[in-house]
């Protein structure tokens, strides 16, 4: 039997950098950075979740079923989450595919953070690092370290920049007079994502994590409700450190462990310098494998499922076959 490694060094040659369906009746196409989305004139989202890896607000490369660890993350959590709020989610026909509700999204991504951590621009560390006690709003201490908890979970909101732009972290009063979203949508939105939040940490800590911090999309169904879209709590939106050894690393002033797409933005920052300016450098098998393998991890730690990927040579005739295309 094929352990997990061997089957995702296999897949390396197989990765799904992308659809292209646009001509075959599934309506006008969307290309985000890891999501390939089809409209359909009954008002369905049909996304693709391809194995593109993003951090740094660009395209690193492809990793190995990822696509599908996403897509079955997400499911799960929607589900799990389904009484808290509202979701898009309609069916999951094929493993990197979920068909959702069409919604109007917000124009801006609501993040929540428990650390003082982080490695991009538009981190509350390299912010606090800088000088700044003030982050979206919020008044921070003095004297913190990094990788420590505040004080409490806070709601650091950023604009949604298109493809190849970057987030840019705003508080709430800046959002509204930018008029990116009214006072209404925004307070409304928030008090889904603390409850969220609040749940997503502590079914984490029930699996033996610190889900550290998260971002939310919301959206406007057509009937005018807010719901929760896109994905929540996967690797790609979330950071998670394993519970059992965070005080004994923070006291030695060492990183926590992570289980997320973070070991990438360490990897391109202390490897290379990269923090998302210009052209990334090429990811070597053996860090898109292991990249590979943490996201594997954090699904079977958090669902209490084993992964089983399937090892189709050939992934976009599959996501056709299960959609009923005809190509």
């Amino acid at each position: 039997m094929e352990s997990l490694e061997q089957i995702l060094r296999k897949q390396l040659s197989a990765t799904l950098e992308g659809t292209d369906f646009s001509g075959a009746g599934l309506g006008e196409r969307y290309e985000g950075k890891v999501r390939d989305c089809y409209v359909t004139e009954d008002a369905r989202r049909i996304i693709i979740v391809s194995d593109r890896i993003s951090a740094f607000d660009v395209v690193l490369g492809t990793l190995p079923s990822k696509g599908q660890v996403l897509n079955q993350i997400a499911q799960y959590w929607f589900e799990e989450s389904a009484h808290i709020a509202p979701n898009h989610m309609l069916e999951v026909p094929d493993p990197n595919v979920m068909i959702g509700r069409e919604c109007k999204p917000l124009k801006a991504e609501f993040v929540m953070r428990s650390y003082l951590t982080g490695v991009t621009s538009t981190s509350i560390w390299r912010a606090y690092e800088g000088g700044a006690r003030t982050f979206c709003g919020h008044d921070l201490p003095e004297g913190m370290s990094k990788n420590q908890k505040l004080p409490a979970p806070i709601l650091t909101p950023s604009t949604k920049a298109e493809k190849g732009d970057h987030d840019v972290s705003a508080s709430r009063e800046q959002l509204i007079a930018m008029g990116h979203i009214s006072a209404e949508d925004f307070d409304k939105a928030a008090a889904l994502v603390e409850k969220l939040f609040a749940f997503g940490q502590e079914r984490a800590a029930e699996r033996g994590l610190i889900l550290v911090d998260t971002k939310y999309e919301i959206g406007i169904s057509p009937e005018g409700e807010m719901m929760l879209i896109d994905e929540i709590h996967t690797p790609d939106s979330s950071r998670y450190w394993y519970a059992g050894d965070y005080e004994e690393r923070l006291a030695r002033g060492d990183e926590p462990r992570s289980l997320d797409k973070e070991y990438l933005r360490r990897w391109m920052a202390e490897t290379h310098d990269y923090r998302g300016d210009g052209p990334p450098p090429d990811m070597p098998d053996d860090v898109r494998v292991e990249a590979a393998k943490r996201y594997v991890e954090i699904y079977e730690l958090i669902t209490g499922k084993t992964f089983a990927p399937d090892q189709s040579p050939n992934p976009r005739a599959r996501i056709a076959a299960n959609l009923g295309l005809k190509l």
